[in-house]
């Protein structure tokens, strides 16, 4: 049991670092929250929050995982590596390409709603 309560600190202490040191997570807390507003106002259907919790999941994912292969790059050399400036550049567009996606789903949920159409 001791075990698993350390595991999840630890958990806790990734997740207080990714808010403490990157800036695009905090980004990424303004979006979740507006999103979160935006759909309990918007009266949204259980498919709707599905989707729109998955991206929002997503997006978290590959931003903390972009965090992780970052400082594990930096933890193996400090020297400029090719191979690490382009890893560091591939995870970086994972998450430019989650955010993407679920700005897609976002406008694909709420633009009906603002505009009375039905796409």
């Amino acid at each position: 049991m001791k075990l698993r309560l350390q595991s999840f600190l630890c958990a806790f202490t990734g997740i207080a670092h990714l808010f403490k040191t990157q800036t695009h997570a905090r980004w990424h807390v303004i979006a979740s929250v507006l999103v979160l507003f935006a759909g309990y106002y918007g009266n949204l259907q259980r498919f709707e929050w599905l989707a729109l919790l998955l991206a929002m999941a997503l997006v978290w994912t590959t931003e903390a995982c972009n965090t992780a292969i970052e400082l594990a790059c930096d933890a193996i050399t400090c020297e400029q590596n090719p191979l690490v400036g382009r890893a560091k550049d591939v995870v970086a567009g994972a998450v430019l390409l989650a955010a993407i996606f679920a700005t897609l789903i976002a406008v694909l949920v709420f633009a009906p709603r603002l505009t009375g159409l039905h796409l």
